[in-house]
């Protein structure tokens, strides 16, 4: 296999830097920060130091920030109490300082709302005296974990998810994604181990997209056709990288058009690696972000891997970083995807789109 040179012309991403518009939505070029949980925030508020997190990456040359997972009001969003959360006046405040910072920088940037499910476990240290909850009650094994979600929590959840959103709206952020993603709460009800309901929120396909769909629909309604809602998923989950919510693209099709009908306006396809194919029994050699924007016709965010040498749990791979940039590259030539998410990347090195633009690729503080 050949090595060539990382800074050769070969393997520039000079296309990547192109402006990108889907409704309101206006990037300066095709580069987003992918949403990382960092567990930052005391007592759920964006404090000074994160501000300046925000603001520096957003001066690092992203076009877009996905912030981390920000809790919902749940109930029992998730396990930590230092994840910022999105309602209540105070983490109000707190964001707003974010997004006049990012603003100011020329990102754009929208949060994550995030509800973690059954994942919260059964000793969360933030609200400890609320059960977990989960579309059955049980995690991938079977295992009870909480409880069921009964309807009017399903209820209450909508209601939450319109909350943040109609407070993102207020906030100045550029839109909302959703994390239905890596087995938290919407997931669950997608994936067939942790989804065991017999309602209209379980057993086909269609009917497990049905309550991420409600959200979704719900949220669309209070924020009015312009206001971008991006979602994400994923197959693998962080309980089972081998999981998958679809083994075919027409099962795929069945998940995600109810959620298309409900008004996401983007999909960003969570995928460990980037340049492998999702269905080797096709034909088309797409990954699951090509596939995604095959099915639904909308635009599509991919990320996993990008910019680093090791993918999660280091494992390690075969290609050179410069192969991985052609890929990308080719990719993007071929319509799979629209924006590119760079998580560990960022991490090591704030400024690694700038360098990556001016090929000062000799500079990049590399990840590891």
């Amino acid at each position: 296999m050949s090595h060539e040179p990382l800074a050769g012309p070969a393997v520039h991403l000079d296309e990547l830097f192109s402006e990108f518009r889907a409704g309101s939505l206006r990037l300066r070029n095709r580069f987003a920060m992918a949403p990382m949980t960092r567990v930052q925030s005391p007592d759920g508020i964006p404090n000074a130091e994160n501000v300046a997190y925000y603001r520096e990456h957003a001066a690092g040359g992203v076009g877009l920030i996905v912030t981390e997972g920000t809790y919902v009001r749940g109930p029992a969003s998730g396990p930590f109490a230092a994840v910022p959360r999105f309602y209540g006046d105070d983490s109000a405040a707190g964001w707003r300082a974010v997004v006049e910072a990012v603003h100011a920088e020329g990102a754009a940037i929208v949060p994550q709302l995030w509800h973690t499910g059954v994942d919260r476990g059964d000793e969360p240290a933030f609200e400890p005296d609320l059960r977990t909850v989960s579309p059955s009650g049980v995690d991938h094994t079977g295992r009870t974990v909480g409880r069921a979600l009964t309807v009017a929590d399903l209820d209450t959840l909508v209601d939450s998810y319109v909350e943040s959103a109609v407070l993102a709206q207020r906030l100045g952020f550029d839109g909302i994604e959703m994390h239905g993603a890596h087995g938290y709460l919407l997931d669950q009800f997608f994936w067939a181990a942790t989804n065991r309901r017999t309602d209209e929120y379980g057993g086909t396909l269609r009917r497990r997209a049905a309550f991420p769909a409600r959200v979704v629909a719900a949220v669309r309604e209070a924020v009015g056709p312009d206001f971008p809602i991006i979602y994400r998923y994923s197959q693998w989950k962080g309980v089972d990288y081998s999981a998958r919510i679809a083994e075919t693209p027409a099962e795929l099709e069945e998940l995600l058009t109810p959620l298309v009908e409900a008004g996401v306006d983007l999909f960003h396809t969570s995928q460990r690696r980037h340049w492998l194919p999702e269905f080797t029994e096709q034909a088309d050699d797409l990954s699951l972000a090509g596939w995604t924007k095959k099915i639904t016709g909308l635009p599509v965010v991919t990320v996993g891997s990008v910019g680093v040498d090791s993918v999660f749990r280091g494992d390690r791979i075969d290609e050179t970083q410069a192969q991985r940039f052609r890929v990308l590259r080719e990719q993007f030539e071929r319509g799979e995807f629209d924006v590119v998410a760079v998580g560990r990347a960022l991490l090591a090195d704030p400024e690694w789109v700038n360098k990556i633009r001016d090929r000062r690729l000799s500079e990049i503080t590399p990840f590891r």
